[in-house]
C-alpha cells in the first residue's frame, strides 16, 4: 500500500532576531520530505483572545528549506507583506493541491483570505535527486523577517513524505517497507 504520511515539528518560542535557522530533523533517505508546509503563529497558544486556527506573516521576508545542501526555493523568495508583495507565496500555495493530488484545483483560499488568516508557506521538493539511498538527510529552515520577531511567536513545520507498507493477511503483520 502506498500512502503519504506526515510529521509535525513545533518551535514553541522563537528568539528574538531577524534571521532564524531551524533545524528540524534527521530523516533517513528513505523519509525524504515531498512538500514541508511551514507557518507562524504570534500570541496563540493557550490565548483564547487569539484564534488558534490561523496564522500569521510576522513580516516574513524568506524562507528556504534545506535538505542536505539542497535548497528549496533555489531563489530568494523577497517576500514583503507589508508591502503587499507576497504573490510568490500565494502562488506557491495554490500550486500544492495541484501537485499533490495530480489534478487541477481551485486554491481553498483567496489572496486577501490567505495573507489575512492563513500566510502558510508550502514548499515543493518532491522533484528530488533520487540517486543516493542510503545516506541521511538532515532538514532544516532558515527565514528572515523584516523586523525582530515578537515573544510568544511560535513555528510549525508539517512534513509530507511518502509511505509504502506491506500487509501480509494470513500472518496479520504490518511491514513499512518506505
Amino acid at each position: 500500500m502506498c500512502f503519504r504520511s506526515w510529521s509535525l515539528h513545533e518551535y514553541p518560542n522563537l528568539p528574538k532576531s531577524k534571521m532564524q535557522v531551524w533545524p528540524i530533523k534527521i530523516a533517513t533517505q528513505l523519509e525524504k520530505p515531498r512538500y514541508v508546509i511551514f507557518a507562524l503563529q504570534r500570541n496563540r497558544k493557550e490565548n483564547v483572545k487569539n484564534h488558534a486556527s490561523y496564522f500569521d506573516h510576522c513580516d516574513l521576508r524568506n524562507v528556504k528549506l534545506f535538505l542536505n545542501s539542497d535548497s528549496y526555493p533555489y531563489e530568494n523568495l523577497n517576500v514583503s507583506c507589508k508591502n503587499e508583495q507576497f504573490a510568490l507565496l500565494y502562488d506557491m500555495y495554490a500550486k500544492f493541491q495541484n501537485s499533490y493530488y495530480g489534478t487541477v484545483y481551485r486554491p481553498i483560499l483567496d489572496m486577501q483570505t490567505y495573507i489575512k488568516d492563513a500566510p502558510i508557506i508550502v514548499i515543493d521538493c518532491s522533484r528530488q535527486n533520487e540517486s543516493i539511498k542510503s545516506a541521511t538527510v538532515d532538514i532544516r529552515i532558515e527565514f528572515e523577517s523584516e523586523t525582530d520577531i515578537e515573544d510568544g511567536t511560535a513555528a510549525y513545520c508539517l512534513i509530507l513524505h511518502d509511505r509504502i507498507v506491506e500487509y501480509t493477511l494470513l500472518m496479520n503483520v504490518v511491514r513499512k517497507l518506505l
